[in-house]
C-alpha cells in the first residue's frame, strides 16, 4: 500500500476506495446478527426493549468502523499523514465499539445469536472458556492496553505500515480490544462484573496507557514514525511535527469524549447524591 500511495498523486486520494473482503464480510455477519435480534425481540412485543435507536447507534457504529477501512482515509494514514492513520485507529477501536455496544445493551444483545446457533455454541466448551477468560476485567484492560502500546512502538507502527497481513492484525486487534474494553465499562448483559467504582477506576488507567502514547506524539522534538518523515508529498501542506501534533491531538480528544464523558456521567449521581447531602445538613445548621 505504501508503494502504490507514495506513487500516486495527492490529488488523486480522494477517488482511493476500496472494498477489503475480510471487512465487508465481518461487517455483513455483524450487521445480520444485529438485524435478527432487533426483529425478534419487536416481534415478542418488546419494542420498548428494542426501539428505533437502536438501529440509528448500529448504523452509526457500524459506519464508523467500515468507512475509515474503505475509504480514501486508508490511503492517506498508510503513506502521508500520521494524523489521519491515527483518526483511522481511534474510529475503529474507541468510537465505533462505543456506539455498537450501546446499540446492543440491554436484553438485546442475549438474542444476537439465532436459536440454530445458539445451541452448538453454548455446549462448545472451549469458546465458552474463551469467552469467560477474555471478558474478566483484568483480562479486557490487559488486553485493550497491550494493543495500545504495542502497536505504537515504532518498529510494530512502521511494520504493520509495511506488511498488509500485519496492517490486518492490527487493525482487528483494535476493534476486538476496543470492543471488550467497552464491554466492561457499559456492561450490555448486566452481568456487574464491575462496580461504579471499579467502571471509573477502569476508564481512568485506559486513559493513563494511552497518555504515554499522547505525550510523545504531541511533545517529542522529532519525528517517531520514519515512514512519514520519509514522506516526499505533504499533504495539505503539514510539515512532519505537525502532522504528528495533530495525531497526538486526535487521539486526546478522542479520550475526552468517549472515556472523559464517561467518566463524568459514573461521577454524576455520587456528586448529586453529596450535593443533596450537604444541603439538609446546611439547613439544620
Amino acid at each position: 500500500m505504501l508503494a502504490h500511495v507514495g506513487l500516486t498523486p495527492a490529488s488523486r486520494l480522494a477517488g482511493d476506495w476500496h472494498a477489503p473482503i475480510g471487512v465487508l464480510l465481518g461487517a455483513t455477519v455483524v450487521t445480520f446478527l444485529f438485524a435478527q435480534a432487533f426483529v425478534r425481540l419487536r416481534r415478542r412485543g418488546r419494542a420498548d426493549l428494542a426501539p428505533w435507536t437502536r438501529p440509528l447507534l448500529f448504523g452509526a457504529g457500524m459506519t464508523l468502523a467500515v468507512l475509515p477501512l474503505v475509504s480514501p482515509l486508508d490511503a492517506v494514514g498508510d503513506g502521508y499523514l500520521l494524523s489521519a492513520h491515527m483518526l483511522q485507529h481511534v474510529l475503529i477501536g474507541d468510537v465505533a465499539p462505543v456506539l455498537l455496544v450501546l446499540a446492543v445493551r440491554g436484553p438485546l444483545v442475549f438474542f444476537l445469536l439465532p436459536p440454530a446457533l445458539l445451541g452448538p455454541l453454548a455446549r462448545f466448551h472451549p469458546l465458552r472458556a474463551l469467552l469467560a477468560f477474555v471478558l474478566r476485567p483484568l483480562v479486557s484492560f490487559s488486553l485493550w492496553a497491550a494493543a495500545m502500546l504495542v502497536w505504537h512502538l515504532p518498529s510494530a507502527y512502521d511494520g504493520a505500515i509495511r506488511h498488509p497481513l500485519v496492517h490486518d492484525a492490527e487493525h482487528l486487534s483494535f476493534v476486538l480490544a476496543g470492543t471488550l474494553a467497552w464491554t466492561q465499562l457499559l456492561d450490555p448483559a448486566r452481568r456487574e462484573r464491575l462496580t461504579r467504582g471499579g467502571k471509573i477506576g477502569f476508564a481512568l488507567g485506559m486513559i493513563a496507557i494511552g497518555h504515554p502514547v499522547m505525550d510523545v506524539l504531541l511533545f517529542s522534538p522529532s519525528s517517531v514514525y520514519r515512514p512519514y518523515a520519509d514522506q516526499p508529498h505533504r499533504v495539505f501542506g503539514l510539515s512532519v511535527l505537525t502532522d504528528q501534533k495533530l495525531a497526538g491531538t486526535v487521539m486526546l480528544v478522542v479520550q475526552l469524549l468517549t472515556l472523559g464523558v464517561f467518566v463524568g456521567v459514573q461521577l454524576a449521581p455520587l456528586l448529586r447524591r453529596r450535593t443533596q447531602a450537604r444541603v439538609p445538613a446546611q439547613g439544620r445548621a
